[in-house]
């Protein structure tokens, strides 16, 4: 029984020193086998986690057993513990409820705080609370739609107001809006947040139709003070919901209300909505979102995997991050497959394995190395943007003149926009950079360009392999 309370006072000095994340994924079940007298031996529950105790934490935990043992134990040692699942051993501490029962009072007066915020969104949308914007992973391709997001909450109604995004699907936009609202929430308790999707929106009006409440309605969204819409592109074809939301954008925007909206193109070739209402979504700042880097998934797939409390090893987490390339969803799915094996199994997560997972379900599985080094090549290979200029240029058989300066001739037009899209998507430069180097073009024109390269290239797989062998050719 001793040693089951003195495990229990070395883990709570664990707890108040690690993050919860770290704790909860590699601290499982943990028991004191022996005790000797300058030493103390912890049993786990197997050699993966024996392992990792001991490469990660074996500081932290010798730090915190000898504040328990007054420093008279010099050194620790962990074993697997044959007998640690046994009912019989009180021992063995469960680490996952005893964070429960160590944290329980400090978070009942978080969640009485948090309900208090969390209200005045239940009355008005539905976000979920667990995406914040401190578990938002931010490269190079959400930088910038992050930042704004940041802004807003910062000054919400008067900076970026309406702030327009716009991405593929499934890049994290769910997650960005909706920790928006939360941020403006813990920041603001007095304020009224609302999130919905175009879809909910839809069946809102026509609901308030069916019942003749549609002043109810206008007067519920009057009420708020930030409204965040997903999805705009879906009222297409509904005009008399476009109406609706023009009025309460109206009245909101008049108010200093902020407005949030997120769309899967920009507003501009969101043609099958009213001109009227396209135009109101571009008052503010526009941004996009592009397909997350090498660096970015791997941070993802990470972040992912301390949320769901499970240890994936650093080998399989780079593999999985060079192999699923298109979006969140897919690197989320892939991950929980590899929860339900092992849960199923028993196995741990191994390179072989993961590469056998991935083929299975129809993912393309380059060697590690390569994969790695074929993405995560840096500029560092070239030494300006001149190079790029120049391999576009020699590919396409035309004077680098005739790409950077205003030639409107056809056969200029594609090579222009392979050199932006490249400046932008391997170089990482802005797009008033890159309007500079092509002759003082604006923003809006340079960000066209790349868009208009990067649907051809899902279509034209002629392009495609012309721009590969250009990003060959150089190394990017």
């Amino acid at each position: 029984m001793e040693r089951h309370y003195k495990l229990k006072n070395i883990l709570t000095d664990v707890i108040s020193t690690l993050k919860k994340q770290d704790f909860l994924v590699y601290f499982r079940k943990i028991s004191i086998v022996e005790i000797n007298e300058s030493s103390i031996t912890f049993g786990t529950v197997s050699s993966f986690m024996k392992d990792n105790l001991e490469a990660k934490f074996y500081d932290t935990v010798l730090s915190a057993t000898q504040r328990e043992f007054w420093d008279n134990i010099h050194s620790i040692e962990f074993i697997v513990d044959n007998e640690i699942d046994n009912p019989s051993n009180t021992n063995a501490i469960d680490c996952q409820s005893y964070y429960k029962e160590s944290s329980k009072s400090a978070k009942k007066a978080e969640n009485t705080k948090a309900r208090s915020g969390i209200a005045a969104v239940e009355k008005k949308g539905s976000t979920s609370n667990r995406y914040t914007l401190k578990n938002f992973i931010v490269g190079w391709d959400n930088q910038l739609a992050y930042s704004a997001c940041e802004a807003v909450t910062k000054n919400p109604g008067k900076s970026y107001n309406p702030l327009y995004i716009y991405w593929d699907v499934w890049l994290g936009k769910t997650h960005l809006l909706q920790a928006t609202g939360n941020e403006i929430l813990m920041k603001y308790k007095n304020k009224k947040v609302a999130y919905t999707t175009a879809d909910k929106f839809i069946t809102e009006y026509v609901t308030a139709v069916k019942k003749r409440t549609v002043d109810k309605l206008l007067e519920k969204f009057r009420a708020i003070d930030v409204l965040v819409i997903d999805d705009v592109q879906f009222l297409s074809k509904k005009e008399q919901t476009q109406n609706e939301l023009y009025n309460i954008f109206n009245i909101l925007y008049d108010a200093n209300k902020q407005i949030i909206i997120s769309g899967d193109r920009a507003p501009k070739e969101l043609t099958e909505l009213e001109p009227r209402l396209r135009s109101r979504f571009e008052w503010g700042i526009t941004v996009d979102i592009w397909k997350p880097d090498f660096e970015t998934r791997l941070a993802i797939i990470q972040e992912k995997a301390r949320e769901k409390e499970f240890m994936i090893p650093q080998d399989v987490a780079e593999f999985i991050a060079a192999n699923v390339t298109e979006n969140v969803r897919e690197l989320e799915w892939v991950l929980n497959q590899m929860i339900a094996e092992y849960e199923l199994t028993g196995n741990t997560p191994s390179l072989s394995r993961i590469a056998q997972k991935l083929q299975k379900l129809s993912f393309t599985t380059d060697l590690l190395g390569e994969s790695k080094s074929a993405e995560r090549r840096t500029t560092s290979t070239i030494k300006s943007y001149e190079d790029i200029i120049d391999a576009v240029s020699m590919h396409f058989g035309i004077e680098k003149e005739g790409i950077l300066w205003e030639n409107r001739k056809k056969e200029f037009m594609i090579p222009r926009q392979v050199g932006m899209y490249l400046l932008k998507t391997k170089m990482n430069y802005t797009y008033e950079r890159i309007g500079n180097i092509f002759n003082g073009r604006n923003h809006a024109s340079v960000l066209y360009s790349c868009n208009k390269m990067d649907k051809m290239l899902k279509k034209d797989k002629t392009l495609l392999y012309e721009v590969n062998a250009i990003k060959d050719g150089i190394g990017i």
